[in-house]
């Protein structure tokens, strides 16, 4: 069963962004649970120069048949021009907690 579910990260420049887009994507059943964390620091390259700046992380847990959506979700309402959206493979866990994630992405 753990073949079917990923963990999707993504981050945003506040905690009132991360907060929404956490709340908008489970209420979209795009995903069962988000967690945030954060501040954290991101050291990247972009427009040619290196750049840092706090961040806010978000991991979304979510059954693999809900990427594709989820990552046109959060595309459409984040703030960056090429936002972060990392589908991460679960290898195992609790299957109960697997079971509960795909319920919780289904209509």
């Amino acid at each position: 069963m753990s073949d079917n579910h990923v963990v999707v990260i993504t981050t945003t420049d506040s905690e009132d962004a991360a907060g929404t887009l956490a709340r908008a994507v489970v209420e979209a059943r795009l995903a069962a649970c988000v967690q945030v964390s954060g501040p954290i620091r991101s050291v990247y390259r972009w427009e040619g120069a290196v750049q840092e700046d706090r961040e806010w992380q978000l991991w979304i847990k979510t059954a693999y048949d809900r990427v594709d959506e989820l990552t046109e979700f959060v595309k459409a309402r984040h703030a960056y021009d090429v936002p972060e959206v990392l589908a991460l493979p679960v290898l195992g866990g609790n299957t109960d907690y697997l079971a509960w994630i795909t319920e919780q992405t289904r209509a």
